[in-house]
């Protein structure tokens, strides 16, 4: 089982997407572990998007991600941060497929309504910032069990 970091990014509160987006990831049969609402200050996201803290849009990106609450997320499943980065979608929504999460309800190359980790290096990092170890639930929803193979919820393949 593998862990991703989801933000929900303010366009998605305004809009009142967030329920609607999080009920996909857990439809597909990833298992929410933390989940909560709050406000990113400026340290954390200039830490969480430093490795584009060099290019020209990273001041408005840092803007934006503090200028309103998020939800930040820790979904688990099998191969959860590909699953997650597939439903996403491409980065800018117009460029977004049909049926991804970007491509039904975003066409814009600002507001893209969700950040995914993308590798299990950043997914580790990312939780670390979000969330402290205790705020992570370890647990098994009755759902897994019709949706997994019980040697993959041991950690088989």
């Amino acid at each position: 089982m593998e862990r991703t970091l989801i933000l929900f990014k303010p366009d998605a509160l305004h809009r009142g997407l967030v329920g609607r987006i999080l009920s996909r990831f857990e439809e597909k049969g990833l298992k929410i572990c933390g989940l909560k609402m709050m406000r990113i200050s400026k340290d954390l996201a200039h830490r969480h998007y430093a490795a584009h803290k060099d290019k020209p849009f990273f001041e408005g990106l840092v803007r934006y991600m503090t200028g309103s609450p998020v939800v930040a997320a820790v979904l688990e499943g099998n191969g959860a941060i590909g699953v997650v980065r597939k439903m996403m979608g491409a980065t800018f929504g117009f460029n977004a497929e049909p049926g991804t999460i970007r491509g039904d309800f975003s066409c814009s190359t600002s507001y893209n309504l969700v950040h995914g980790s993308d590798s299990p290096e950043s997914a580790e990092r990312e939780i670390g910032l979000f969330f402290a170890p205790e705020e992570l639930q370890d647990w098994t929803p009755g759902y897994f069990s019709l949706g997994y193979d019980p040697e993959e919820l041991q950690g088989g393949s």
